[in-house]
């Protein structure tokens, strides 16, 4: 195959792994990891690993360890000081050791079928003592749970096996020296990495950022660029000439960028490089695996896979009682870190190169951390069924936090429930006291919620995509639902809870575009508000006014907008304070709910000629509580919720003509 040939066969297996993976909602890098399997000589047979493409997907790596230096802050660490240094330290190193004797024990036990020196065992703890950064990340993310009790340690464990990577990558190699030479190998390789590590990093801050701002003083997007990639790469080079290798090199650069100004454009720049080859590595990864002898070989996988994940389930669980948490969050911590990770991967294959790890054991090892990270997405979905099961304290636990929202919100009637208290939902709740309208707002950062609480705030912590926090919170008394935080899937697990329980109760989501509008419409979204529509409509306002247009056209101008944007705001729904004489023939809302025997039952909205009166359709609710679209054809049934739009005087002939028997 031409050089053509390969580089359009790995684009071809990364793209179609990276959309089955979003079709399914799974993590990038097991697509990758399955494409590789496939397309690798001892499957299909497609690509051949060859030393170029391997060498080339090694820089997926240093860029990968360029970004968690860029992601290296000290104040993030000592915020997380107890997390990190705590239970992640204790958690590493308590795997490698205790993995090193139970190899070992081995040994003494089974000298027939495991026969490891005791380097090889330290090496293999290592690599088991790693979890997946990129897919637990992922997940706890996605269902919202970075400021949860178990979320917190999840991400400070993952934080510091992040940094035991660096002495690791050094310890390999010098593993692998002949045992005579082994400590003064390693005495040399913690020598260097300790002077060259010195040397950058003592004065290395200051020339980085005297160096990159000389480079972004001549606005050159490709200058600064090029000139990222010789940072990485040349860093890299010099860890790698210094016996040492390429990833130290690039965690050093990001580290030097961290404490710039330049990080967040530096990030932003990299991250297309990082993405790209990181998914070329491990397609890489996947060509090494040999199914044919994990088949031959399935026992020994099986029990590999299932000891591995048993050991650090246990183990994390048991840590995380051990520093204070519940056993409920001990045994989630354990069972979102039980599988194996990318940097495992990383570790594997350079012990592999370093003739650390025995060929016949290779491919089990790496077939069952492949399995035991496809296998996270599914354990992850079913920590809450597992630990209710085995947890009964949990359960208790989750009783006293809903109690604790549920007397928060006893004493509040036709409310509004506001989930997510940052900046959005904390001015609508301004707002609402404002006009005395009682609220309670659920947020799951606990920080937010304790200030807020001490302010005065009606907000308590809880999750509002759990349908027994919205419950808590008065579901069935509330007047109207309003999602202020921009989270699709949460939006929608809201949406699913609120037209479950409480069919007609309004609910308001925010949106950043309009991508997902329907989505949410379709789910039941009274009215859905993307911020991208607001700003431009509050841009162009602004722009007109300085362009001279009279402030009272402006204002008409955006309103028209809005109106043909938002169906609601056609209008207004009627109050007390809205019957001075000037408003009377104002455009505004009312509801009206067919009886199930009413005239207007079975009949189409033409038949009706409801504009002959002055009065529109603004929207149609069914009976079933969901949003429909309509036309004049539409029929209409019993329970249907009409909101129409006019005059007062044309809207009480309207509703006359609607619930007339």
């Amino acid at each position: 195959m031409t050089s053509l040939d390969i580089a359009l066969l790995y684009l071809l297996a990364a793209v179609l792994s990276v959309v089955a993976c979003r079709q399914f909602r799974l993590p990038p890098m097991l697509g990758y990891l399955v494409a590789g399997i496939l397309i690798g000589p001892n499957a299909l047979a497609l690509a051949q690993d060859s030393a170029g493409i391997r060498y080339l997907a090694e820089f997926g790596v240093v860029f990968l360890m360029f970004v968690i230096g860029l992601e290296f802050s000290l104040p993030k660490l000592r915020a997380m000081k107890q997390h990190v240094f705590g239970l992640g330290l204790a958690q590493v190193v308590l795997t490698i050791g205790l993995a090193t004797a139970a190899s070992l024990l081995l040994v003494l036990m089974l000298p027939g079928w495991w026969q490891v020196s005791w380097q090889i065992a330290v090496a293999l703890g290592g690599i088991l003592s790693m979890s997946s950064t990129a897919i637990v990340i992922k997940l706890v993310a996605e269902r919202l749970e970075l400021e949860s009790e178990h979320g917190k340690r999840v991400v400070g464990v993952l934080l510091f096996q992040d940094l035991a990577v660096v002495p690791l990558l050094v310890l390999i190699p010098a593993l692998a020296a002949d045992p005579e030479d082994l400590l003064p190998a390693l005495g040399l390789a913690l020598l260097k990495a300790a002077l060259l590590l010195g040397l950058l990093l003592t004065g290395g801050q200051t020339i980085m950022r005297w160096w990159l701002t000389l480079v972004a003083r001549q606005k050159s997007d490709e200058l600064f660029m090029l000139n990222l990639l010789l940072i990485t790469l040349g860093l890299s080079w010099l860890t790698e000439h210094a016996g040492l290798s390429l990833a130290l090199g690039a965690f050093v650069a990001g580290m030097l960028i961290s404490e710039t100004e330049f990080k967040h454009q530096v990030e932003t720049d990299i991250r297309p490089f990082h993405d790209v080859l990181l998914g070329l590595f491990f397609i890489t990864i996947g060509m090494m695996l040999d199914w044919r002898l994990v088949l031959e070989r399935w026992p020994l996988v099986l029990v590999m896979l299932t000891l591995s994940l048993a050991f650090k389930l246990a183990m994390i669980t048991g840590l995380a009682r051990a520093f204070g948490a519940s056993m409920g969050v001990s045994l989630r911590v354990g069972l979102y870190l039980a599988q194996a990770g990318e940097f495992g991967l990383v570790l594997l294959t350079l012990a592999g190169q370093h003739n650390l790890v025995p060929p016949q054991l290779f491919n089990p090892i790496l077939a069952a951390m492949v399995l035991s990270m496809l296998a996270t997405p599914f354990m992850i979905l079913y920590t809450n069924t597992i630990v209710a099961k085995l947890v009964a304290s949990d359960w208790l636990m989750q009783a006293v936090q809903m109690t604790r929202i549920a007397s928060q919100a006893m004493n509040v009637d036709q409310h509004v429930i506001i989930c997510g208290y940052g900046r959005c939902g904390q001015n609508l709740a301004r707002l609402l006291e404002g006009e005395g309208i009682p609220y309670i707002a659920l947020d799951l950062d606990p920080d937010r919620v304790r200030q807020a609480k001490a302010a005065g705030h009606s907000v308590v912590f809880g999750d509002a995509a759990r349908l027994q926090a919205l419950k808590a919170a008065g579901l069935h008394r509330a007047s109207a639902v309003v999602v202020t935080y921009v989270d699709t899937a949460s939006a929608l697990k809201v949406l699913h809870h609120t037209h479950e329980q409480a069919v007609n109760l309004p609910v308001v989501v925010r949106t950043v575009s309009d991508v997902d509008l329907e989505k949410l419409r379709a789910a039941g979204a009274t009215e859905v508000v993307p911020e991208a529509i607001e700003a431009s409509l509050m841009l162009a306002s602004h722009a007109l006014a300085l362009m001279g247009v009279p402030m009272r056209r402006v204002a008409r101008i955006v309103q028209d907008q809005r109106d043909a944007r938002y169906q609601l705001l056609r209008g207004y729904f009627h109050g007390a304070d809205d019957d001075s004489a000037d408003e009377i023939e104002q455009e505004r809302l009312s509801t009206v709910t067919l009886p199930t025997t009413g005239c207007a039952v079975g009949k189409t909205l033409a038949s009706l000629a409801l504009e002959t009166l002055g009065v529109r359709v603004a929207s149609l609710r069914r009976a079933s509580g969901l949003p429909t679209t309509f036309d004049e054809a539409t029929v209409l049934d019993g329970g249907d919720t009409l909101v129409l739009s006019g005059p007062a005087p044309a809207l009480a002939l309207a509703e006359d003509r609607l619930l007339s028997r």
